[in-house]
């Protein structure tokens, strides 16, 4: 050592103890910001299968490996930072004494080998990136660099840092070559022919090493002071982002979209309570501590960015800008929030007060005004209310999850967006309007077209042969292997319907037997949930597996099997419903296709013998990992496939995903556009007409759209045709009579054998001309969306103030409203009040009159408002009602709005909206017990499930029957409803025992549901 040596290493010491405190500092920092976020207790274990995916990641660079060049050229100077911090610790001492190495492993050849490859591969890897990141600077055009909007300023320094970092290893390790000599070739094959360059020099290696130790120190210095450097901190907080990832199978997040948190807990909207729980993120505290991970996690990458439809078709929607702004803003509110400080809806402050509820001045001073006036601004807003994320950039996510896919850190942007969307419509009741009219639709019609429920079946009159439909043609599922779930878009849309009769006409001559739901069917939800009204989508959700359980009873688990043509029900059904209890297998109709080829039953004899092109759904393909089958299955019926630049994985959308199928485009160019133009430049060239394949119904109109606005402009495209898979192997084999097929389709079911009834006690009789009422059984529990507080009048919706009779209906407290129904007015009744139990709503909150219960004004998705109708009167001697649960919300929570507003005619189906039509009511059973000659109440004969409704309650689906008459007549052997039931539903006694049935009373006008007796769409009679 000498004077030099000293002084370096003085100074460079005291200037690393700055740089380690400054880090040290911002880890603690971040780490508290980190923690404001809701829990997420979901998220740490198992243990070993996260630690696992975190070590396969990091070690093989599975992420960042889908940018080939990137993933090697990152990997090297990865392992360079990792592996180069035991020569930075080591250049503390080679600045004081130069020839100074680690004891033992300082001296082994391995370790000098180890320092060459570092410093080799550091420097050339990190000069890789720096041209990567130039020839993609966003100078011109700015839109196609995926830099675009990332700072460039963090990115120079740290790219900076790395290079000196990688200069010094070789210097110091040439230096003291040079001056020591101590070489070997399979060890310091670089350095040694650098040291040749060298001078001899003690000082020379002490300023090298000084140099090194100084750059990383300058490296924790800046860090440790600008925690929102993602560029920089994604190399500590990677690690924790891919453990902490959703799937704990090493899988992306996508497939289910996650639940709606609240406190670490899955939000259950029967029990939901807008006041306690939160609803989706409207501030960024409300993100989880997972959430506010990810955002530290970002690398300003720009993947994402690069494979967004939105922000590739001109939208201001870019996932790297959107995360970035949630950063930046958490960073900056963090003050304002660790020092306590918290607002209430209305924006004023709850959190920092005084003794009075006042504003505590003196807490309030300690804050910077930087944090205050972040605090201040909200979340989603546009530029005249200083908003952090603008409704444009919200709501133009198709969420089709390439941003996801490609992340190399695991950030979960669409889970984020999803989270955003439940707050806006949930409590904001912002929305873009053409929404309005999907809610409306889903919640009344029980589709997004708002067709009738009995239109389900007319795509079945254009087969030439019979499909079996559950409830008409079987009683149950014994015999058959798949139920057919048809879809909403494969019911009514005319392009869609054309998968659905080649997929059944495949299985019928397959010899696979299925079945369908018909009119029965509703949406899954798919389009409610992305779009974020959660509401909704469990109402549907659950209502969906009340009618799949009632076909499956008594069925084997692994005999549940459902076979779906749209990849949106595919992705509901496989992976979302079992969050809310409803767990089946569930095959893509390409799936199930493809096997039945390669177990020969069915046989391709021809060649379909075109060029196709073949467009990835994405909920079909990024979103489950389908991609073989309908291209297996293409290749068997003899096309040629010709692949689109951006397929599999990296698939550009159709547009029609996260609820964008219902909204117009108003922004840049149409996704399906830009995704056609794609298409049809794949296949220009052919001598023949060519075609577009897919596997979704939403993909197939998005596409045949735009193939129709390029041929409508005289543009290519003329002879091409949008197909689904399964029409080019209807193509391809020999078509079976339609005798056969029907033969192929038939079960005989076993009659079920009819318990014999209990003898009755033999008790006196009464008089038939004095026998009085008799008294009305408890309606099941758990029957309908019962709203807590207000009195109910039997079976329509009861306010509080008189006593509660027994029935169904939404109860809502208070001078509570339901969104779409008119307040019925409340009437005293003979029966006892009954404690309601369910999503209830306080105050003035309107319910959904359609199924939506909602505290505070609430107002559920487009619901109408309902006449005021008289409560009925109550039967004599009325049993008090057992408490009655369903959906229905507290506190200040809002539902979507109203109104019709649909995308424009392209998307609806041809058919004509059918006129509204009374339904047949068919009768309810009555115990043999009950067989009195006095009227009865009749009630459910089976507890309600789910969000199954009680009496009074319609649930999403068509209509309530027209009225009838309210109160039974003299026994008679039928009805004239029993008698005149409708050509769709098959004939059934008057009740279980064959007697005589009791005509339903009068269905209530308006309300959410059907009387009982009335027939509820996806419930058995």
């Amino acid at each position: 050592m000498n004077a030099l040596t000293v002084t370096l290493g003085t100074i460079g010491v005291a200037f690393s103890l700055l740089g380690w405190a400054s880090f040290v500092g911002g880890v603690g920092t971040m780490t508290r910001a980190i923690m404001i976020g809701q829990p997420a207790p979901d998220r740490w274990r198992p243990f070993f299968p996260r630690l696992k995916t975190m070590i396969v990641e990091f070690l093989a660079h599975t992420r960042m490996n889908k940018f080939r060049t990137v993933g090697w050229a990152h990997w090297l100077v990865m392992i360079g930072f990792l592996g180069g911090m035991i020569l930075y610790f080591e250049a503390y001492g080679q600045t004081f004494d130069p020839e100074f190495h680690w004891p033992i492993i300082g001296s082994w050849g391995i370790y000098h080998l180890w320092d060459e490859v570092l410093g080799i591969g550091t420097v050339i890897g990190i000069l890789v990136l720096i041209v990567i990141r130039q020839l993609n600077h966003p100078r011109v055009p700015a839109r196609l660099s995926r830099f675009s909007g990332s700072r460039f300023g963090p990115a120079y320094v740290i790219e900076a840092i790395v290079f000196i970092e990688g200069i010094g290893m070789v210097m110091v390790k040439a230096g003291k070559i040079a001056t020591y000599g101590h070489s070997e070739v399979w060890t310091d094959f670089f350095t040694m022919q650098v040291a040749k360059l060298l001078p001899s020099s003690v000082a020379m290696v002490s300023v090298f090493a000084f140099i090194k130790m100084v750059s990383g120190s300058t490296f924790l210095l800046l860090v440790g002071r600008n925690i929102n450097w993602g560029v920089a901190w994604h190399r500590f907080a990677a690690f924790f982002n891919i453990y902490f990832k959703r799937e704990d199978d090493g899988g992306v997040a996508l497939g289910a979209a996650k639940p709606m948190m609240s406190k670490g807990k899955p939000v259950d909207m029967e029990t939901a309570d807008p006041d306690v729980d939160t609803f989706g993120a409207g501030r960024v505290e409300d993100f989880s501590w997972k959430g506010w991970l990810d955002f530290t996690t970002c690398t300003e990458c720009g993947r994402c960015q690069s494979q967004c439809p939105a922000w590739n078709t001109g939208k201001p929607l870019s996932p790297k800008l959107l995360i970035m702004s949630l950063r930046d803003h958490g960073v900056a509110k963090a003050p304002y929030l660790l020092a306590g400080g918290r607002k209430d809806m209305g924006g004023d402050e709850i959190g920092l007060v005084d003794g009075d509820g006042k504003p505590n001045a003196a807490k309030l001073a300690k804050i910077s005004e930087v944090a205050k006036a972040e605090a201040e601004r909200p979340l989603v807003g546009g530029e005249d209310v200083n908003g952090i994320i603008d409704p444009e950039v919200l709501w133009s996510c198709t969420t089709c999850g390439a941003c996801v896919e490609q992340c190399p850190v695991d950030i979960e942007h669409v889970d984020h967006i999803i989270d955003m969307r439940r707050y806006q419509v949930l409590i904001e009741s912002e929305f873009p309007s053409e929404l309005a009219g999907l809610f409306k639709n889903l919640e009344n019609k029980g589709n997004p077209w708002g067709q009738n429920a009995k239109d389900r079946l007319n795509w079945i009159n254009e087969l030439d042969f019979q499909i079996p439909v559950f409830g008409q043609d079987a009683d149950s599922f014994d015999g058959y292997e798949y139920l057919f779930w048809v879809g909403c878009a494969g019911a009514y849309e005319d392009r869609a319907k054309r998968t659905t009769k080649a997929v059944a006409e495949l299985l019928a001559t397959a010899g696979v037997k299925f079945m369908v739901l018909g009119a029965d069917e509703t949406c899954t939800g798919d389009s409610a949930r992305r779009a974020g009204n959660e509401f909704l989508f469990q109402q549907l959700a659950q209502q969906n597996i009340e009618l799949l359980n009632s076909v499956f009873e008594g069925v084997e688990q692994s005999r549940k099997k459902i076979v779906v043509t749209c990849a949106h029900c595919f992705n509901a059904l496989n992976n979302e419903y079992p969050q809310v209890g409803g767990t089946y297998e569930v095959v893509h109709h390409t799936q199930l296709l493809n096997r039945l080829v390669r177990t020969k039953q069915l046989i391709p004899v021809a060649s379909v013998s075109q060029n196709v092109t073949y467009h990835d759904p994405c909920y079909l393909g990024r979103h489950n990992k389908v991609y073989n089958a309908p291209r297996e299955l293409m290749a068997a019926s003899g096309s040629t496939l010709v692949e689109m630049p951006r397929h599999g994985e990296r698939s550009m959308c159709c547009g029609a995903g996260g609820a964008r199928m219902w909204m117009e485009e108003q922004l840049g160019k149409r996704i399906n556009i830009d995704r056609v133009d794609e298409a049809l430049s794949t296949l220009n060239g052919g001598n023949e007409p060519s075609k577009i394949a897919t596997g979704c119904p939403f993909c197939r109109v998005m596409l045949t759209d735009g193939v129709t606005a390029r041929k409508d402009g005289g543009e290519v495209g003329q002879g091409v045709e949008v197909v689904d898979v399964a029409q080019l192997m209807l193509d391809a084999i020999d078509r079976v009579a339609p005798s056969k097929l029907t033969e192929n389709l038939t079960v005989v079911q076993e009659p079920k054998l009819t318990p014999e009834p209990e003898p009755v006690a033999a008790e006196p009789e009464p008089a038939p001309a004095a026998a009085a009422p008799a008294e009305p059984k408890a309606a099941p529990a758990g029957g309908g969306l019962g709203i807590q507080g207000g009195a109910k009048a039997p079976g329509g919706l009861g306010m509080k103030g008189a006593a509660k009779a027994p029935g169904g209906g939404l109860g809502i407290k208070g001078a509570a409203k339901a969104p779409g129904a008119k307040a019925t007015p409340a009437e005293d009744t003979a029966a006892p009040a009954a404690p309601v139990k369910g999503l209830a709503m306080k105050g003035p909150a309107k319910a959904p009159g359609k199924g939506l219960g909602m505290k505070g004004g609430a107002k559920a998705p487009g619901a109408k408002a309902i006449p005021d109708a008289a409560a009925e009167a109550a039967p004599a001697a009325a049993a008090p009602a057992p408490p009655v649960k369903g959906l229905a919300m507290k506190g200040p929570a809002k539902a979507p709005g109203k109104g019709l507003a649909m995308k424009g005619a392209a998307k609806a189906p041809g058919a004509k909206a059918p006129a509204p039509s009374a339904e047949a009511t068919p009768a309810t059973e009555t115990p043999a017990t009950e067989l009195v000659s006095t009227p009865t109440e009749t009630k459910p004969s089976i507890p309600a499930k789910g969000l199954a409704m009680k009496s009074g309650f319609k649930r999403p689906g068509p209509k309530a029957p027209g009225p009838a008459p309210s109160a039974p007549a003299e026994p008679a052997p039928a009805t004239p409803e029993a008698a005149t039931q409708s050509a769709d539903e098959p004939d059934q006694p008057a009740d279980g025992n064959g007697s005589a049935a009791v005509t339903p009373p009068p269905a209530k006008p308006g309300g959410l549901g059907f009387k009982s007796g009335a027939k509820a769409p996806g419930r058995k009679n």
